[in-house]
């Protein structure tokens, strides 16, 4: 079943420019927001199953690499 979050204190400014962006996609606020915290949920969903899959393998190869010597070589490989 599914579930009502309500979030209070948004500032008029954000209001406006998540109307405005859910009204360029024919979209109602609720509708919008609605896609926008799934596709939240699902980054969160990722990055902590990247980070398992990142300790496993530090685990089975014994060896600790830091998070920047990771995204060094993320980002080198993008730009290849």
């Amino acid at each position: 079943m599914s579930k009502i979050v309500q979030i209070r204190d948004v500032p008029d400014d954000v209001h406006a420019a998540l109307e405005s962006a859910a009204h360029a996609e024919g979209l109602s606020l609720s509708g919008f927001l609605r896609r926008e915290m799934g596709q939240l949920a699902n980054r969160a969903a990722v990055a902590s199953h990247n980070r398992r899959v990142v300790l496993h393998t530090q685990s089975a190869i014994k060896s600790k690499v830091d998070r920047q010597q990771v995204l060094s070589l993320l980002n080198e490989g993008r730009r290849d």
